[in-house]
């Protein structure tokens, strides 16, 4: 089944002609804050079935009438998918997910039912590897810190600002080599760093060390970037034994999710020195920041955007509708 790092992205074409002319059914499963931007494109080839359409009718009773035939289904964003919602498609053979990860969608129910899941990874690799290298040049030259410095009004009364560190030669880890951490290292080689990774298992193509122990790829680290998907086994892989490990000078990039670091430990190592400073484009708790780090200029805050550009969303529509076009048949 599909994981953050190794995800299919773009179905074979199944050859299968619609039935009678009717256009095929796609159930559209989305929070109700979440809209469908190609939701014209994707009327003019699928019949969607989208529950909050019919806002006086229950999730579960609109399913059960409606969409017992359905096959396909197009998750919205991060919005849960639950093996109980699953239980209410009974012929449904594709989840189409619309988003980097794919760790809200039950991946071990989709499995036993022989439900294939793909990702959109691809369609974010770029933009999101763009976004790492900045958060990660931002910390290390301190280019927030200092737009704030000059827009405070500080150099005419404090003169030099504080010097930032050289991102070239430095040794960098990435947890979690799929195709947004590759995007990454191919960045980072290109900036002159050493590249090491974690992932679930070696990669026998990739020239650079493996480290099976994510403790180990922090020794020996000065950054890491953190992209993997979010597990009961990745929960927290980021920990204070991981940043002990790292040292007073290494540095951490998240752009994968909030809960692969222990945020609290990621606080008190920072406001302590512990740590040279961070990156953080997720969070545990989102919208909710903690507030210690609104102070701290070695670190970079954004909120939950490094995905997102206006090429990667045109990029996800095209893989959303290649994805469904291939398993219908339809051209």
């Amino acid at each position: 089944m599909a994981t953050k790092e190794e995800q299919p992205q773009v179905l074979e074409n199944k050859e299968e002609p619609k039935e009678d002319g009717e256009l095929p059914l796609v159930v559209v499963h989305r929070s109700k804050n979440f809209n469908l931007p190609l939701e014209d494109r994707l009327q003019s080839h699928f019949h969607l079935l989208d529950p909050n359409d019919s806002p006086d009718e229950s999730t579960e009773s609109f399913l059960s009438r409606h969409a017992h035939s359905a096959r396909a289904l197009l998750c919205v964003g991060l919005t849960p998918l639950t093996a109980d919602t699953l239980g209410l498609l009974p012929s449904l053979e594709l989840v189409v997910g619309s988003s980097a990860g794919v760790e809200h969608i039950d991946l071990h129910e989709c499995r036993r039912r022989g439900i294939m899941v793909t990702g959109a990874s691809a369609a974010f690799s770029e933009d999101t590897a763009d976004y790492a290298m900045a958060l990660l040049i931002n910390v290390l030259r301190r280019i927030s810190a200092a737009d704030r410095f000059v827009r405070g009004r500080l150099w005419p009364v404090k003169g030099e600002h504080p010097l930032g560190f050289k991102l070239g030669g430095k040794r960098c880890g990435i947890v979690g080599l799929g195709n947004i951490g590759s995007q990454i290292a191919k960045r980072l080689v290109a900036f002159g760093c050493s590249i090491a990774y974690n992932s679930r298992k070696k990669k026998p193509s990739v020239p650079f060390p493996y480290y099976a122990n994510v403790w180990d790829l922090a020794a020996n680290s000065d950054v890491l970037i953190v992209y993997c998907a979010l597990t009961e086994d990745t929960h927290h892989i980021i920990n204070k034994d991981v940043m002990t490990a790292l040292g007073k000078e290494g540095v951490i990039i998240n752009v994968g999710r909030g809960p692969l670091v222990d945020e609290k430990e990621l606080v008190q190592f920072l406001v302590r020195g512990e740590i040279g400073g961070a990156g953080l484009d997720v969070f545990e708790n989102e919208p909710d920041v903690p507030k210690e780090l609104f102070k701290l200029d070695n670190v970079v805050l954004s909120p939950h955007c490094a995905v997102l550009t206006l090429e990667s969303i045109a990029a996800l529509q095209d893989l959303v509708m290649a994805n469904l076009k291939a398993f219908f048949g339809v051209t």
